[in-house]
């Protein structure tokens, strides 16, 4: 994959593809970096506080420009200008300690210009609250224009360990699905995004609740087919995606983007420093999202809670067609998991494994180095996937 910082941290350089294959432009992501190099030497939790600054500036700059551009009249540029923003401050918060100060005001900051972003790049997009446990689960609506012409289907798409509705946003798989007549409900569910940051709700292994509370909300609104309801998860949302259409059988199809068949013994291994890290502040991060938090330096208790996060057992109970797609090099998930996942879910209509090699590219972690390649493959099996369950039904 490419390395901006051939010696520095994979969770640097991860971020970097992140930001580059959701649109953000290489000259701006250079002149933030550029100034960091020798930070990056020095290890990805050392030079966290180096990364924010930088990133951040760069905001600043963008933000600015937008601003100038609306006062201009000229909302076009304005809305390409916020979604940039938006995108390089998503990444920059990625990174940052649970426990730093900066973590929540630029998880602010982030909301507004996500709206800012909306009101000028993306009218079609809009925020929603999911009624959930007496409160509410953040997500944002890209209402596909097929809309306008009846109900159509919808993509609930869920976040990993340490991603956002944001990062979701910035990666236009949204945009790809509205090309395809397909809606797409971008959700902070527990243990993510918003819901934890501002809200403190922690993550649950029986994704399948708060999936079928997202069901619920989509079912009241009329511009969706509720038939057709599927269910798209990234990173650690290949675990929760498989694991919620196992049990919500209300859900239509599934896709695990990377598959995270068990978490619990990628944990393990982490331990052991085995396979890469997706963030830096590895387990302070961790017992954050699934409210474990405590004494870093004695994991025990929690790694026999990890345990219990896997798919064994599971997806056999998957009874809608099931897309497995992953890297051949993730160097987080191994792919033999990507195999496990298929083998056992003897029970789905169709299920296909799609592996991306090295020659084609997206072989890294959820496809980062080409994500816009398994952005638009995912979508095609989506979109024949609910083309053939209409026919179905005709």
């Amino acid at each position: 994959m490419f390395e901006y910082f051939p010696t520095g941290p994979y969770t640097w350089n991860l971020g970097i593809l992140g930001a580059l294959n959701s649109g953000g432009l290489i000259d701006e992501v250079d002149r933030a970096c550029r100034p960091i190099k020798d930070a990056a030497n020095a290890g990805e939790d050392a030079g966290t506080r180096d990364f924010l600054r930088a990133w951040t500036a760069l905001t600043d700059q963008l933000v600015g420009q937008a601003e100038d551009a609306e006062k201009a009249g000229h909302t076009r540029t304005a809305g390409q200008l916020y979604f940039r923003a938006s995108n390089y401050l998503a990444q920059a918060e990625r990174m940052i300690a649970h426990s730093d100060p900066d973590r929540v005001p630029t998880y602010r900051r982030m909301l507004e210009i996500a709206q800012k972003a909306f009101d000028t790049h993306s009218p079609r997009v809009s925020r929603v609250e999911i009624p959930y446990e007496g409160t509410t689960l953040p997500a944002y609506f890209s209402q596909a224009l097929a809309t306008d012409d009846g109900p159509a289907p919808v993509i609930i798409l869920v976040n990993g360990l340490d991603s956002t509705k944001e990062h979701m946003y910035a990666s236009n798989h949204w945009e790809e699905l509205a090309a395809r007549g397909i809606s797409c409900l971008m959700l902070d569910q527990p243990g993510t995004g918003e819901s934890l940051r501002l809200q403190g709700i922690t993550a649950r292994i029986d994704a399948e609740v708060w999936a079928g509370a997202a069901v619920d909300f989509l079912e009241t609104r009329a511009d969706v087919d509720a038939a057709r309801i599927g269910i798209v998860g990234w990173s650690l949302g290949g675990y929760y995606s498989p694991r919620a259409a196992a049990f919500e059988k209300r859900l239509a199809l599934c896709v695990a983007w990377g598959a995270n068949h068990n978490w619990g013994a990628v944990q393990r291994r982490r331990k052991e420093r085995e396979g890469e890290r997706p963030v830096p502040h590895y387990w302070e991060h961790v017992l954050w999202v699934w409210g474990q938090e405590g004494d870093e330096n004695d994991l025990d208790a929690f790694l026999d809670f990890a345990d219990g996060v896997h798919l064994d057992g599971v997806v056999e109970n998957i009874t809608v067609p099931f897309l497995i797609a992953h890297g051949a090099n993730d160097r987080q998930i191994p792919v033999e998991y990507a195999h496990r996942s298929y083998d056992q879910a003897v029970n789905s209509p169709k299920r296909e494994l799609r592996v991306f090699t090295p020659e084609e590219g997206a072989t890294e972690h959820i496809g980062l180095d080409h994500l816009p390649y398994v952005s638009t493959f995912v979508a095609d099996w989506v979109a024949d996937t609910f083309a053939e369950l209409a026919d179905a039904r005709s």
